[in-house]
C-alpha cells in the first residue's frame, strides 16, 4: 500500500494527513475520508484505514489537531478533542477541509472517483463524520463507530445528504443513552436517512484492539468483525443507491 503524507490547510490551521491507496490497481476508486479516534494521525489509524481499503478505495486519515500528531494517551488527547467538541463550526471546518483534501489528492493523481464518497469516523472521529454530514457534505454514507452523538449545531430539515449509520455500545459511558435518543429525534427532524446498531453490553471503542480500559473502553473482537464487514455494506449499498 502507498502512504503519502500530505499537507493541507484547515483556515489558519496547517495539517498533515495521510493519503492510502493500493498503488498496484489500476483506474478511479471510491473515497474514503477516515477521521481517527482522539490519538490523532497514529501509526494504528493508518493501519485501519489501510485495512478498511484494501484495492477498493482511496482513503484519507484526517488531521483535527493541526501538524499531523499523533498523542501518546488521554492526558495528552483530551483538551484537543474537548476544545473541538466545544467548538462545532471548527470541527466542521477541519474535517470538511480533510474531505477537500482527499478529492483534490486523488484527482491530482488519477485514481479517485469523486462521485463516490463516504466518511468513516472511530470515537472522537465518530462525531467528527457526523458533524461533518450535518453540514450538509456531498458524501453518499457516513459511518460512526462509538462516536460523539451530540451536537451543539442540530441538523435543520434537508441538510444532511448522506445516508448514516451508528454503531454503538449498550452501554458506552462515553455516549450514553441519552445521547442515542437525542440523536435519533435529531434524525428524524432533520428528515435524515439514518440506522443506529446498538451492541448489547459493550462499551465504547469495541472495533478498535488496542482500547483496554475495562468498563470505559474495551474492544470486542465479534463486534469489531461485524462492524467492519457492516461499514463495508452499507457503504457499497450507499454508492449503488440500494439504501
Amino acid at each position: 500500500m502507498a502512504i503519502e503524507t500530505v499537507q493541507y490547510q484547515a483556515g489558519d490551521v496547517a495539517c498533515s494527513g495521510r493519503l492510502i491507496y493500493d498503488e498496484r490497481t489500476g483506474g478511479r476508486r471510491p473515497l474514503l475520508l477516515m477521521a481517527p479516534n482522539w490519538f490523532g494521525v497514529s501509526d494504528e489509524a493508518t493501519r485501519r484505514t489501510e485495512m478498511m481499503c484494501g484495492d477498493r478505495y482511496v482513503g484519507f486519515v484526517a488531521d483535527m489537531f493541526g501538524g499531523g500528531r499523533s498523542l501518546s494517551g488521554p492526558e495528552e488527547a483530551a483538551p484537543l478533542a474537548n476544545a473541538l467538541r466545544g467548538n462545532a463550526p471548527e470541527r466542521r471546518r477541519r474535517v470538511a477541509a480533510a474531505l477537500h483534501a482527499l478529492v483534490v489528492e486523488a484527482d491530482t493523481r488519477g485514481i479517485g472517483d469523486a462521485s463516490r464518497k463516504a466518511a468513516v469516523g472511530f470515537c472522537f472521529g465518530g462525531g467528527n463524520v457526523l458533524e461533518l454530514a450535518r453540514t450538509g457534505a456531498d458524501l453518499q454514507a457516513v459511518v460512526c463507530l462509538h462516536g460523539d452523538l451530540d451536537t451543539s449545531l442540530p441538523a435543520k430539515p434537508g441538510d444532511i445528504r448522506a445516508a448514516l449509520l451508528v454503531l454503538h455500545g449498550s452501554k458506552d459511558p462515553v455516549s450514553p443513552k441519552s445521547q442515542r435518543d437525542s440523536f435519533e429525534a435529531e434524525m428524524d427532524a432533520a428528515g435524515a436517512k439514518w440506522q443506529v446498531l446498538t451492541f448489547g453490553g459493550l462499551v465504547h471503542s469495541f472495533s478498535e484492539s488496542e482500547a483496554d480500559v475495562r468498563g470505559m473502553a474495551e474492544y470486542d473482537e465479534p463486534a469489531a468483525r461485524q462492524s467492519y464487514r457492516l461499514l463495508d455494506q452499507f457503504i457499497q449499498d450507499a454508492f449503488a443507491g440500494h439504501l
